[in-house]
C-alpha cells in the first residue's frame, strides 16, 4: 500500500512542482516579491494536500507558534518540513546554501522571495550579504527559518549545530524558537517510499536574544532533538 501511495504521490506532486517552479518566474518578474511569496506558500499547500490525501501523512503541531520576527531553528530530516514550514510560519525568510541562491534563473527567483544565503567558507563579504538579507526580513516583519544542522540527517543522528546559526543569532539579535520534528520516520530522505501516519512539529518556548553562544547552542540542540530519542 505504501508503494502504491508513493507512486500516486510522485505522479501528481512532481509534475505539479514543475508547473509551480516554471510559473514562479513570470510571477516574480511581473508581480514582484509579495506575489512570489504567496505563490511559494501555495506550492507548500499543494504539497500538504498531496501528503494528506495521497500518502496519508498528517501534521500535528505541539506548542505555540509565535508571530512576528523570530528566528526559528528546526531539526532537518526530510523535504517534508522544508515545505510544511513555509505554510506553517507564513512566508518565512529561509536560510539556505549560497550555491542554491546563485543558481542561474532559480537563484534570482529565490533571492526575490527573500532567502538568506549562507556561505560555508564564511568570507566577510558573504557575511555582509547574509546580514543584509536578514535585516531586510526583519524590516518586513517576517520570521526567519534556519536548519542549524546544515543538512538533512536520518532519525537518530544529532550532529552539532553549524556556526552559521550562532552568527545569525548574535548579529540579528533575535529571540529563538526551536522546532523538534520526526518527519524522517515517515518521509525519509533519499527514499521513494513514504509511510502513512502523523508527523509532529513541537515548538519550544521562546529563547531570549543575547545569550552566550555555548548556552544558546546547547538549548537549541537539546530542543530540536526532543522527538529524536
Amino acid at each position: 500500500m505504501d508503494l502504491l501511495r508513493s507512486l500516486l504521490f510522485a505522479s501528481i506532486f512532481y509534475p505539479g512542482t514543475v508547473v509551480a517552479v516554471l510559473w514562479a518566474f513570470p510571477v516574480a518578474l511581473v508581480r514582484g516579491p509579495r506575489a512570489l511569496r504567496s505563490h511559494a506558500v501555495g506550492w507548500a499547500r499543494f504539497h500538504g494536500w498531496c501528503a494528506r490525501n495521497l500518502l496519508g501523512i498528517r501534521t500535528k503541531v505541539e506548542g505555540v507558534m509565535p508571530t512576528g520576527t523570530v528566528l526559528f531553528a528546526a531539526k532537518h530530516q526530510s523535504m517534508y518540513e522544508t515545505l510544511e514550514l513555509l505554510r506553517l510560519l507564513n512566508e518565512p525568510a529561509v536560510v539556505l546554501k549560497r550555491e542554491l541562491a546563485d543558481m542561474p534563473g532559480w537563484g534570482r527567483v529565490a533571492r526575490m522571495y527573500g532567502v538568506i544565503p549562507v556561505d560555508r567558507e564564511g568570507s566577510s563579504s558573504a557575511l555582509r550579504t547574509m546580514l543584509k538579507a536578514g535585516r531586510a526580513a526583519i524590516n518586513e516583519q517576517r520570521p526567519i527559518l534556519i536548519f542549524p544542522e546544515g543538512t538533512r540527517v536520518p532519525p537518530g543522528e544529532q550532529p552539532p549545530l553549524r556556526a552559521g546559526f550562532a552568527g545569525l543569532y548574535k548579529s540579528l539579535n533575535l529571540p529563538v524558537v526551536a522546532i523538534a520534528l520526526d518527519s524522517g520516520r515517515l518521509y525519509p530522505r533519499r527514499r521513494f517510499v513514504r509511510h502513512a501516519g502523523t508527523i509532529t512539529f513541537r515548538f519550544s518556548e521562546i529563547l531570549p536574544a543575547g545569550l552566550p553562544r555555548p548556552e544558546i547552542e546547547a538549548l537549541v540542540h537539546e530542543r530540536i532533538n526532543l522527538l529524536d530519542r
